[in-house]
């Protein structure tokens, strides 16, 4: 007999079936033994009757979390037994046999709630346990239909999805990097990409058009709210386009999403209001305002772009001006004969959307000419030999036709987590870290051994306190 699906079982009233999970609860009423029964898709309730002694027997010492294959009859439950609370709530299976897959401990907390109230660092050092939970479950489930959705919707559009390396070349600007040692090369580094922004400028270069990528992107970040050293963006880059082109496409595809997977919350605005960086600031005092009537209302999703920031800022930290998204975004072009003189003045061609009152996503039209990049690195305070060392090779590729183009990459972590009306992202995401880093499920990050450390010829120096 074939293993059915707990859900599918609605559909099976009167049959003898297989299924096999978890158990999710346990209840004795009398003599009858209740077992709720669990797989990855639905649970339901299971009975066994005390005239079926050899399997009463053993049900007796079944406990929750065991795992056990099961053969019993789909039935339909008394009337008043229905629990219209479940999808399967209007049928049990009576048990003939059990089999008893494998046994669980105690888990450390309870699964049956939303495990909010668990300690977090506790839930992430059993993270294999807390994702049994229901409500992660679905987070997961959501997740993975979203992506599906963004991979089918660009594809229809004509993009194409293209893995970039993860092993890369360090560059400056931006956050640090995360750095790994090459044994055949001693003494040099790779870095982890804090985004793909080079590659995709590349395969504009090399004629792709239309690009995207589901993204996994590293920054070694200071502890600050709920970010994570690495998190998933869907990063996209189209040639022979404008910002308003850039922003057409990403709000019509938030518009499908909202409506396909989330038809009870309401879009606040439609088209998504466009406002000035410096009216932003002016009117909201800060860059991402939450701009709902009812900002306890999350059912009420209020997306907005801003628009026209600032090129350059001055940072009082490294006594220099900085770029304020990255030094390969495009300025306003009837402003470029002020960058010598008036570079604070200078208004970038980038865009940043901003879902109730948090930043999900950011872009920028580029650069694309090479003297125009090498103005600006000088504007930026860096050197000649520096950035034909970092960038080098971007501005020999800018020597060889490159198309107007531009782009945008949008936190998947936090879009989801905001959709899903959850405190932080770390409950959309399978396996997170903590707040500084920390894996604590697998115990990372470690000290490796020496014999690997003298193999990429690395010495670790003790700090002396």
């Amino acid at each position: 007999m074939e293993r059915s699906s707990i859900k599918d079982l609605k559909n099976k009233i009167g049959k003898s079936v297989k299924i096999s999970g978890w158990v999710d609860a346990r209840r004795d009423h009398g003599k009858l033994i209740f077992l709720d029964l669990r797989d990855a898709g639905e649970k339901v309730q299971t009975v066994i009757l005390p005239e079926k002694k050899e399997v009463h027997h053993l049900g007796e010492k079944i406990r929750p979390e065991w795992i056990l294959e099961m053969i019993g009859e789909v039935k339909k439950r008394p009337e008043k037994m229905v629990n219209p609370e479940l999808l399967l709530g209007d049928i049990e299976i009576e048990i003939d046999k059990i089999i008893i897959l494998n046994q669980s401990k105690t888990p450390p907390f309870d699964l049956s709630t939303s495990g909010y109230e668990v300690d977090e660092e506790i839930r992430l050092l059993y993270r294999y346990l807390d994702l049994r939970r229901q409500r992660l479950q679905k987070n997961l489930k959501i997740r993975h239909e979203i992506i599906k959705f963004i991979r089918d919707e660009l594809s229809e559009r004509g993009f194409i999805e293209i893995e970039t390396p993860l092993l890369t070349k360090s560059t400056p600007e931006g956050a640090r990097d995360y750095v790994v040692p090459s044994r055949l090369h001693p003494g040099k580094f790779y870095a982890l990409p804090q985004s793909p922004q080079q590659y995709k400028q590349l395969l504009m270069v090399a004629g792709i058009e239309k690009y995207f990528q589901i993204a996994k992107c590293l920054r070694d970040e200071d502890t600050r709210g709920d970010r994570q050293p690495e998190f998933t963006q869907l990063d996209l880059e189209m040639s022979f386009i404008d910002e308003n082109e850039v922003m057409n496409l990403i709000e019509e595809m938030m518009i499908k999403i909202i409506e396909k997977f989330f038809p009870n919350n309401r879009i606040l605005k439609r088209p998504f209001p466009r406002e000035k960086y410096g009216d932003v600031i002016k009117n909201h005092q800060t860059d991402a305002p939450d701009i709902r009537n009812n900002k306890s209302n999350n059912a009420e999703l209020a997306f907005l772009w801003v628009t026209d920031f600032p090129l350059f800022e001055y940072s009082d930290k490294e006594k220099r001006l900085v770029s304020v998204h990255h030094p390969f975004t495009s300025p306003h072009l009837d402003e470029i004969e002020m960058l010598d003189k008036f570079p604070k003045q200078i208004r970038a061609r980038a865009y940043d959307l901003v879902l109730n009152g948090f930043e999900i996503g950011g872009g920028s039209i580029r650069i694309y000419q090479r003297d125009l990049q090498e103005k600006i690195f000088k504007i930026l305070g860096i050197k000649p030999k520096v950035y034909n060392t970092q960038f080098g090779h971007l501005l020999e590729a800018f020597e060889f036709g490159v198309p107007p183009h531009g782009g945008i990459a949008l936190g998947l972590d936090r879009l989801i987590a905001i959709l899903q009306d959850e405190p932080n992202i770390r409950e959309v995401i399978a396996f997170p870290k903590t707040g500084d880093g920390r894996d604590l499920m697998m115990n990372a990050p470690t000290e490796i051994d020496k014999e690997q450390l003298k193999e990429l010829d690395i010495e670790i120096k003790k700090k002396k306190y």
